[in-house]
């Protein structure tokens, strides 16, 4: 899942539990459901996503890359006041996301149908939330 600095989802892929995060970076990043404002973006990741295939894929797509290790954000968190790590706005848009109970336990058999409930869900999300920032 991708999400913009106020949690909002902007991208969502599906798959297996065994796959690992960085083989996902590429899709997620190319189904963005919004146009990009032309200024400078950064993208915001955790160790999960080092090594060079990742940093390349960033890149391609015009991202200014802020890979963190493990730690490195809470070690920042300490030394400046008022500062606090960006990850937590994932983890944040992940408990909204669980709110919705059907979403709690998978018995879809199809991905596809699974992975409609969740852009369902992302959607009402962002509508919600859309309208407290702005409303």
């Amino acid at each position: 899942m991708l999400v913009d600095g106020n949690g909002i989802p902007l991208s969502l892929v599906v798959s297996g539990a065994e796959r690992h995060d960085v083989k996902l970076l590429e899709p997620t990043l190319d189904k963005i459901v919004v146009v990009r404002p032309r200024s400078r973006q950064h993208l915001c990741a955790d160790k999960g996503y080092m090594g060079k295939k990742a940093l390349q894929i960033i890149l391609e797509r015009g991202y200014v890359p802020h890979v963190r290790q493990w730690g490195e954000e809470v070690d920042r968190s300490r030394k400046k006041k008022g500062y606090k790590p960006r990850r937590w706005k994932v983890e944040r848009t992940h408990s909204w996301l669980n709110r919705y109970r059907k979403l709690l336990v998978r018995f879809e058999k199809l991905a596809a149908s699974h992975e409609a409930l969740l852009e369902l869900a992302c959607a009402l999300t962002a509508f919600r939330r859309t309208i407290t920032i702005y409303g």
